[in-house]
């Protein structure tokens, strides 16, 4: 395949999860006797700039349409991060009535709803109708499209440019993230400022992310194959921060190579810390697939070994992660009995490929299960504490990453 930044060939082959649905295609109950539609999930590393990527093997409106069932509002510690981030942006740039914000891929107004309390104008863009429908619902003008430069010279027409221009868990889902970047290029300010957050390729890798890998993700990023990129259309990074979420991202500053934004330390830091850690040589990206094969063979383990010591199994959160985890590790609906989540737009339905069904958080506590798996490894403490009371009748959780682990 040809990479989707410096268009080398990209033909070293980081991972194959081998084929897999979309990870968020639920299933209606009328659909399991259908047939599905599986897409290889096999991810190559560019040679020249590191970028490591899917091929486009699924479109980005298959997959991002009416029937998507992501909704960032049900997790709270979400909405807590987005809180945080509007209160710190407010300070930091001295954001007021007079500003405009535009988030791209905005969802369900979970975040832009906090500018809106403090009097800022805010945009959101949006392509999955259901979820733009409910920011509509909360007072949050939203533009139905995909981003790009299309999109981003209607906006200049209109004389709409941004003082603050986000996206969170976006840059990584865009098949041309080329276009991407240059339609931000296009709607920011003089001296407006980006700033974008996605999980950290040196994560992935070092604590054996692969469920994180998925068709909604097109690619996999380092900080500096990201710096590249913007770059080569006239953006200069001025800031980046690690954070916790989604087991290790990064919050990138950007703005135009001209403004008078002064670049952070912390942007030699991380460049620094990456060429240490290898990501400038292909050696860094073998060896990943192993990884991968470990967790299969010991998760198989565990659900055998309780399904023959006559053990009940449940999940915890019908999640994209997930997916990907029991579908490279082959596992259906005899060994995981339910997934719980609490999003009413995946109960009643059925998780692809593996028809795990999707039900309500009273199911615990009905059912009584022996373990409970957490999909969403990374909201660890949150669902921990959620579902403490499973140590009534001596229920345990279960982490499937970085390794298969039991907390009592």
């Amino acid at each position: 395949m040809k990479c989707r930044f410096c268009k080398s060939e990209a033909n070293h082959v980081f991972i194959d999860l081998v084929n897999s649905p979309a990870s968020n295609s639920f299933l209606k109950k009328e659909q399991l006797d259908l047939p599905e539609t599986f897409y290889p999930l096999k991810v190559f590393v560019c040679t020249s700039c590191f970028l490591v990527q899917v091929d486009e093997y699924t479109k980005s409106d298959a997959i991002f349409n009416e029937e998507y069932v992501y909704f960032s509002s049900f997790s709270k510690s979400w909405l807590n991060h987005a809180k945080v981030y509007t209160s710190m942006m407010q300070s930091r740039f001295g954001l007021n009535e007079n500003s405009l914000v535009v988030e791209l891929a905005s969802n369900d107004g979970y975040l832009l709803q906090y500018f809106k309390e403090s009097n800022i104008p805010v945009l959101g863009i949006e392509p999955t109708s259901n979820t733009a429908q409910v920011a509509k619902e909360k007072g949050i003008e939203t533009i139905v499209d995909f981003f790009g430069e299309s999109l981003a010279h209607q906006l200049a027409e209109e004389g709409r440019f941004a003082d603050v221009l986000l996206g969170n868990n976006v840059l990584a889902h865009v098949p041309d993230i080329l276009d991407f970047v240059g339609g931000m290029q296009i709607v920011l300010k003089p001296e407006g400022v980006i700033t974008m957050e996605f999980p950290h390729l040196l994560q992935l890798i070092q604590n054996n992310q692969f469920d994180t890998i998925y068709h909604e993700h097109f690619s996999y990023l380092s900080f500096t194959t990201v710096q590249k990129i913007f770059e080569s259309k006239g953006l200069k990074m001025i800031d980046v921060e690690e954070l916790p979420t989604h087991g290790g991202s990064l919050r990138i500053y950007a703005s135009h190579n001209n403004s008078a934004h002064p670049v952070h330390s912390n942007v030699h830091s991380m460049l620094q810390k990456e060429k240490d850690t290898g990501v400038l040589s292909i050696s860094y990206y073998e060896g990943f697939q192993k990884k991968a094969f470990r967790i299969k063979c010991d998760f198989l383990d565990f659900l055998l070994s309780q399904k023959r010591a006559g053990k009940k199994v449940v999940g915890y959160g019908a999640a994209a992660k997930g997916n990907t985890l029991l579908n490279y590790c082959g596992v259906k609906n005899d060994l995981i009995d339910f997934v719980v989540d609490a999003n009413p737009n995946k109960q009643g339905k059925f998780l692809p490929a593996s028809h795990i069904p999707v039900v309500s958080e009273d199911s615990i506590r009905v059912e009584k299960p022996d373990f409970v798996i957490l999909f969403p490894w990374n909201l660890k403490s949150e669902l921990t504490t959620q579902l403490s009371y499973i140590r009534e009748w001596g229920g345990k959780f279960v982490l499937p990453i970085p390794e298969v682990s039991i907390i009592e």
